[in-house]
């Protein structure tokens, strides 16, 4: 391995050369997709326990079929399924933007892990304590307020632990990048097996970088967690 890291470090952190690679892509793939995910499972988890059935059932129905397909399935349908419509190769946004790797391996990983999300957050707002509501209603909140000062915040927290397991999984998620040739962790260790047919320690390398994104993550849910959720524990006496 020490002649694996010695040759292709490079590829594996940052860079061959001319463009990002390795560590550096699976990080935007993780970060873009993620923090996408993110802000758009908030609006789609409150219409998700909205009491309008057709709004609730469309968000529903978005969430039961990307979360009933594999995501490799997903990207293969954004990077070549797509691109094969005449309709999205007649106009020339929609061209150039799924003629990309990158963009439909964005897209895909968005949309995959938005509906995860969804569901998790549109739980713990379901949750919610009853009296916290009414209690807010009482100072005359608007539905608006209400969901922005009290059951959000709340909800939020108590999904962390939840969340950070998505979290998770999706970098898990990022190995399927390849497919669209995007230059991921995987992608590097392939090409690094290809070259030196070493396996063991072109892909070992890549299982300790996963590694380490990993127990960094957890670190850092750990922490959020003992400072938003640090109202949970037993307080002794």
């Amino acid at each position: 391995m020490i002649e694996i890291i010695q040759e292709y470090w490079r590829n594996y952190l940052y860079s061959d050369g001319y463009r990002f690679t390795g560590l550096v892509i699976t990080l935007w793939l993780l970060v873009v997709s993620i923090g996408l995910g993110f802000c758009l499972s908030i609006p789609l988890s409150v219409a998700r326990v909205s009491k309008k059935k057709w709004l609730s059932g469309l968000v529903w129905l978005y969430t039961y079929v990307f979360r009933g397909t594999p995501l490799y399935v997903q990207l293969l349908l954004c990077y070549t399924g797509l691109y094969s419509l005449d309709i999205v190769r007649n106009h020339e946004l929609t061209n150039a933007f799924f003629r990309d790797g990158m963009h439909c391996t964005l897209l895909a990983f968005t949309l995959n892990t938005c509906a995860y999300t969804t569901e998790i957050f549109a739980g713990a707002i379901r949750a919610t304590p009853y009296g916290e509501i009414e209690a807010a209603r009482a100072y005359g909140m608007s539905p608006f307020t209400l969901y922005r000062r009290v059951i959000l915040p709340s909800a939020l927290r108590r999904a962390l632990p939840y969340y950070s397991n998505e979290v998770i999984l999706m970098l898990h998620a990022t190995t399927v990048a390849f497919t669209a040739t995007v230059p991921d962790i995987l992608k590097i260790a392939r090409d690094v097996n290809s070259a030196t047919y070493q396996s063991f320690n072109a892909f070992g390398l890549a299982a300790l970088l996963y590694l380490l994104i990993s127990f960094t993550l957890v670190w850092l849910f750990r922490r959020a967690e003992r400072r938003w959720l640090a109202y949970l524990r037993p307080q002794g006496k």
